[in-house]
């Protein structure tokens, strides 16, 4: 059995590197390194595949959600509703531009935010909501875009973890995650379900102005050189990780289903199990992507079972071990640990497993038998 990665982007670019290397050294020939022709394909590319008027490339994801907020004209004070579980960059992006965070909690079942919780969080100060599509599953976003339009509330997709997945509306239609807000923002690290070979994120929305907006922001706030329209920042894709993602973007769909098919054998191999609670989906809905395959362990040793699996050479994770409320940076007198009895569960019950396009067959019986074993 061929060594087990928690992210096998070796294995991946062994099935592309003619393909890749073509790309990349189009680039070293032409040498146009910044907004070279390569940038400007990968933008009408996703474009075409997201089914969204704009995409804005930009540097990396945190950069992608701070120019979405920008874009919108959100002011200091302004409260900025997220949820308490998941990675910082969400929260972190609010606080810099000295935005009020207001986390709240999530629900068991998807672990993406609470449509209640947001109810009872919405104030006369509150500006806009950040649903994440937490490891690749659609949160609710036809529930959140009610409440939002009920509120005249801004919607920013934070869609990192989740590119090529769709949320199928009550009445069957489906959108792709990321183009349903007013606007969207996503990451393409490497580890991504499409991720370059270095930093990389973008930006995307239905809405002209907007778009005009965030792609002077993007570049100093410049669309004439050096005439300075509005206050920006520089975050632009390189044209490198450009070719890296042209490369990639026909076979995110097969990605993202490998991942998927990944997913199916990892539940029917754990289910039933009374310690373990396997993720739920729907394959033909595309309603998750698999950026992470993530257990919940209950009655039982959660961290001796991560400690045995890495001692028999499979790599595991904990995302998130903090919640982001106790984290030093963003405590604050107004939460309560009553107020994320979900969230406060989780980070003690979670577990994720290797995930990626490389898994076999072989690998995912010698995971699921070891954590079988330990929990035996």
């Amino acid at each position: 059995m061929k060594k087990i990665q928690m992210v096998d982007l070796k294995g991946q670019y062994d099935k592309i590197a003619a393909t890749v290397n073509t790309s990349i050294q189009e680039v070293l020939d032409t040498t146009t390194y910044i907004n070279g022709p390569q940038v400007h394909q990968f933008q009408k590319n996703l474009e075409t595949y997201l089914g969204v008027k704009h995409v804005i490339p930009c540097a990396n994801g945190t950069d992608a959600l701070q120019i979405a907020m920008m874009g919108l004209g959100l002011q200091p004070g302004d409260e900025v509703i997220t949820a308490d579980f998941t990675f910082a960059a969400t929260v972190e992006v609010i606080a810099l531009l000295q935005l009020t965070p207001v986390l709240v909690d999530v629900d068991l079942e998807n672990m993406n935010i609470s449509l209640e919780r947001i109810k009872a969080a919405i104030t006369p100060k509150t500006k806009a909501i950040v649903p994440v599509h937490l490891f690749g599953r659609a949160a609710n976003m036809e529930a959140i875009m009610e409440l939002a339009t009920a509120h005249n509330l801004f919607v920013i997709e934070d869609n990192a973890q989740a590119i090529g997945a769709d949320f199928v509306s009550s009445v069957g239609v489906s959108s792709k995650l990321g183009t349903i807000g007013h606007v969207g923002a996503t990451s393409f690290f490497p580890s991504k379900n499409l991720g370059c070979y270095g930093d990389g994120g973008a930006i995307f929305t239905n809405d002209d102005a907007l778009a005009h907006t965030i792609r002077g922001i993007v570049n100093h706030g410049m669309y004439e050189r050096y005439h300075h329209d509005v206050v920006g920042v520089n975050s632009r894709l390189d044209s490198v990780q450009a070719a890296v993602l042209n490369a990639k973007l026909p076979l995110l769909n097969d990605y993202n289903q490998a991942r998927r098919t990944a997913a199916a054998k990892y539940n029917a191999a754990l289910a039933g199990h009374v310690n373990i609670v396997t993720p739920s989906f729907d394959n033909e809905k595309n309603n998750h992507v698999f950026h992470q395959y993530t257990l919940r362990i209950l009655n039982a040793d959660r961290n001796g079972l991560m400690q045995h699996l890495l001692d028999k050479g499979i790599p595991c994770a904990i995302y998130y071990p903090i919640p982001l409320h106790s984290q030093k940076a963003y405590r604050d007198v107004r939460y309560k640990e009553e107020d994320f009895p979900i969230t406060n569960q989780l980070v003690k019950e979670v577990i994720s497993l290797p995930m990626h396009t490389e898994l076999d067959d072989e690998q995912i019986q010698f995971i699921t038998d070891s954590v079988l074993e330990f929990l035996k």
